[in-house]
């Protein structure tokens, strides 16, 4: 197929199987169905955990949330590319979300039952391969189903779905004193989300396009490169996404700096993750719900990025020199507008770049790498920033790739500019 460099945004739509008010509660009821599970772990149960098996576990806790997300970097495009050529009756979204949720509240659970570290990463790093299933399948859906003109708006909740999530979930195990409890009530709040969301969800029946053959190896590892010099606005997107999402991935580091820096006990720790939380997320919702409004009212997505990127390294830095928890409240709050500025319009903007609808799956989640990479290249860089020049090395350096990230958006064409010739071309075609 010949490359365009000014294919128009309608290229990427179909027609909508589901009405949009519904869609919007669809991929909110399973992104946080995901979302309460892997991030409730990765900011408190996790920690919790691996102190009560091992005591001082920062490293294990780096280790086991590295691999982790390596599991997901892998699973994350291998999924898309499963979805996209998926032709089962419930449908290729549907199916890949009620199997990925479920199976993945299931082995979840299994965290409870672990005693040794690496018991805790090989299951860990299952759940997530599960979890990455259903979240490739729920995010092809903004290609699949959002028209381009209300991406903005759905992103939003997207992004509102991500903070809302762990809130709810350290809400939930912070009234339960039993560990094994708590991972349970996690893991069926998770299962009831997954499952709300296919029940909403109408998914025609995939019908293979022709010369569409079945799955091969070759195919399979097409799922995780896309050429970003045949498709630079999509290389310039996910550099965009990896940046800035590596700045936000010092969240998971948030107890361990608590109990680090003001003395919190293991057992005191949930309560300031929680009040930390509950700032971000009444920020995010505020950053992403009204910035996805506004942008698809303006027609604009650029300066909210570059904002998103902007404040988080503000935040940040904040936070590495905070002389008391007050101050740690403050770069919570800037990070949760940032995150919701960021995350809200990043998923639409990444949408356009996107080079084919019938892959959108796969080439969503490649994008979706630029989530997950981070997840396991900041735990691997922590430990040595950390010894460098303690909390104040990892964070000053996060937020020197949130900078960087806000820089390079200026590479990315806006809404209408498309085939501007002064941006990164966007291409349709593989």
């Amino acid at each position: 197929m010949p490359i365009q460099n000014d294919a128009p945004v309608a290229a990427l739509e179909a027609p909508a199987a589901t009405p949009f008010a519904r869609l919007v509660g669809v991929i909110f009821s399973s992104n946080a169905g995901t979302f309460v599970a892997l991030f409730t772990a990765t900011q408190l149960l996790l920690t919790l955990h691996t102190t009560r098996i091992a005591g001082e576990a920062a490293a294990a806790f780096g280790i086991i949330t590295g691999f982790g997300a390596l599991f997901a970097l892998i699973a994350n495009p291998l999924a898309g590319r499963i979805s996209d050529r998926t032709a089962a009756r419930l449908g290729r979204r549907r199916t890949w979300i009620l199997v990925g949720g479920l199976s993945g509240a299931l082995v979840y659970f299994g965290l409870a039952f672990t005693t040794e570290i690496w018991q805790v990463a090989v299951i860990w790093c299952v759940a997530q391969v599960m979890y990455n299933f259903q979240f490739a399948a729920t995010s092809a859906l903004l290609a699949d189903q959002v028209p381009h003109t209300r991406r903005g708006t759905v992103s939003g909740f997207m992004g509102l779905s991500g903070a809302l999530a762990p809130l709810v979930g350290i809400a939930l195990v912070s009234i339960v004193t039993d560990p094994a409890v708590q991972w349970g009530v996690i893991a069926v709040t998770s299962a009831a989300l997954s499952t709300l969301a296919v029940l909403m969800l109408r998914d025609p029946k995939h019908v293979p396009a022709a010369g569409e053959g079945g799955l091969n190896l070759k195919e399979l590892l097409r799922s995780f490169w896309l050429n970003p010099w045949k498709h630079p606005a999509f290389g310039w997107a996910f550099l965009v996404r990896f940046l800035v999402t590596c700045a936000y991935a010092s969240g998971t580091y948030g107890a361990f700096f608590m109990m680090d820096r003001f003395g919190f006990t293991p057992e005191d720790v949930a309560g300031p993750v929680l009040l930390t939380s509950l700032l971000a997320v009444a920020l995010l919702a505020l950053g992403s719900v009204v910035g996805g409004f506004v942008s698809d009212k303006l027609q604009r997505q650029k300066p909210f990025v570059v904002a998103g990127g902007a404040i988080g390294a503000a935040g940040l830095t904040l936070q590495a020199f905070a002389p008391s928890i007050e101050y740690v409240y403050v770069a919570a709050a800037l990070l949760g507008i940032g995150t919701g500025l960021f995350f809200a319009i990043d998923s639409a903007l990444c949408v356009r770049m996107l080079p084919s609808a019938e892959n959108a799956g796969k080439d969503f989640a490649i994008i979706n790498i630029a989530n997950t990479v981070p997840q396991s290249f900041v735990p691997f860089i922590a430990p040595a920033l950390l010894a460098l020049g303690g909390y104040n090395a990892l964070y000053l350096t996060l937020a020197a790739f949130g900078l960087a990230g806000a820089v390079a958006v200026a590479r990315l064409p806006e809404l209408g500019r498309e085939g501007d010739p002064r941006f990164a071309a966007i291409t349709r075609g593989e």
